[in-house]
């Protein structure tokens, strides 16, 4: 699956304080209370499976200690809007990550869901899965 392909000029799915909205509650109340565990599905989903949720949420967990990790989640923020072509409101990313935090990663959990790809799920296809031989192919 290619996420990379362009998408004409959208907007978001969900607002970014709709928290809970569409079924999503339980994802709302995990990002409050553990938010390294939604950006790490959130990450894994559009670095497209390269390294797992856990690796992403750690680092993201570190970066909350010492009140850094708004400056990684802007990174994924950054890349969902390149690669759906959203704008950037109601704000900057700065300033969504900085002040909303939880809801901006609401919003992204959702806007990935709304799109197909569930982050809950992780991603859907291994990375670096080899090519499938048809049974015609193999040596006898």
């Amino acid at each position: 699956m290619d996420i990379n392909h362009h998408y004409p000029r959208s907007k978001w799915s969900t607002g970014l304080f709709e928290c809970g909205g569409d079924g999503n509650l339980s994802a709302c109340l995990i990002t409050y209370f553990f938010p390294c565990i939604t950006f790490g599905q959130i990450a894994e989903v559009l670095d497209e499976g390269k390294s797992s949720f856990v690796a992403h949420g750690f680092i993201y967990g570190a970066l909350m200690t010492v009140s850094c990790h708004w400056l990684y989640a802007i990174m994924f923020r950054q890349r969902l809007r390149a690669k759906y072509r959203l704008p950037s409101d109601p704000c900057n990313d700065y300033c969504v990550h900085i002040f909303c935090d939880s809801c901006a990663l609401c919003q992204e959990y959702a806007e990935l869901k709304n799109r197909g790809l569930d982050p809950s799920k992780g991603w859907p296809e291994p990375p670096n899965a080899p090519p499938c031989i048809p049974a015609s192919m193999e040596r006898l």
